[in-house]
């Protein structure tokens, strides 16, 4: 295989990865970082730094789209990053220190249970609850266009949803993720706000995480450019395709892939982790 074909197939497989990153609110790195080491061979470091590349430029194509529709909540993503990109660099910092392996398996542990609780948690509506504290001082109530007009909601938990994040963010730095899979799960699951809601509003976010863990990555050499470049306008691509398809698709449909995804993810996770031990 010359380095023609090699290039090809990255991109291919880089756009697979920005579609669904952009359909789930995960971001590319999930899929991009098992396909990069497992099929193309390439060392764990240039992975992630390849990926966290692509995982900033796929955020950035596709919360320009959902800003204009109005599912992305820019209140909530602009306090939750302060958590993330806080995790984002410690985790980046400890990845050389402490080995991934560990990390890995009990990552893979809780992103099976993540992808049970999210396909079998029902929709739950929060705008007859009582409005949260905290998210009515900071305004993070907010609506969303439906089939049936504008629903409104109101985040709950406000101080878990931030611990979390600052655990997506960390865990972002160390396995190069994008923190997406945490951030879709903190906002659905813990804070209560819609899903198609959270998904966008991760997009949103998770460039901002990927940024900080990359400047880390850059520093020590682990970013090489005939690999990102490639890795980048692949998932710039597959983003554009999956920004179009998430807001004509139902929530139901929309979970099912999340879940799919995310079990798919843990189970590499876990046996990565364990041939490393």
């Amino acid at each position: 295989m010359n380095t023609l074909e090699l290039t090809l197939l990255i991109w291919l497989g880089s756009l697979a990865a920005g579609f669904l990153g952009a359909l789930t609110g995960l971001g590319g790195g999930v899929v991009l970082v098992p396909l990069l080491t497992l099929v193309f061979g390439i060392h764990m470091h240039y992975a992630i730094g390849a990926s966290l590349i692509s995982v900033m430029a796929t955020s950035c194509a596709a919360a320009a789209a959902y800003l204009k529709t109005g599912y992305a909540n820019i209140r909530i993503g602009m306090f939750l990053e302060i958590a993330t990109t806080l995790g984002a660099i410690g985790g980046a910092f400890l990845a050389v220190l402490i080995p991934t392996a560990v990390t890995a398996i009990i990552f893979g542990l809780v992103l099976l249970l993540s992808a049970v609780l999210s396909v079998t948690t029902k929709e739950i509506t929060t705008a007859s609850c009582a409005p949260d504290r905290l998210a009515q001082f900071f305004q993070f109530n907010g609506q969303y266009p439906t089939q049936l007009g504008l629903q409104s909601y109101h985040p709950r938990l406000v101080p878990l949803g931030f611990l979390l994040m600052a655990v997506a963010g960390m865990l972002s730095g160390l396995l190069g993720i994008g923190s997406g899979a945490l951030n879709v799960l903190a906002m659905d699951q813990a804070m209560r706000i819609p899903f198609k809601v959270s998904t966008t509003t991760s997009n949103f976010m998770i460039g901002v995480t990927a940024a900080a863990s990359a400047g880390v990555y850059l520093k020590r050499g682990f970013i090489d450019p005939g690999l990102a470049m490639p890795v980048m306008l692949g998932g710039l691509c597959g983003a554009y395709l999956g920004t179009h398809v998430l807001l004509r698709a139902k929530t139901k449909v929309l979970r099912l892939i999340f879940s799919i995804v995310l079990f798919a993810v843990a189970l590499y996770m876990i046996y990565n982790g364990i041939g490393k031990l």
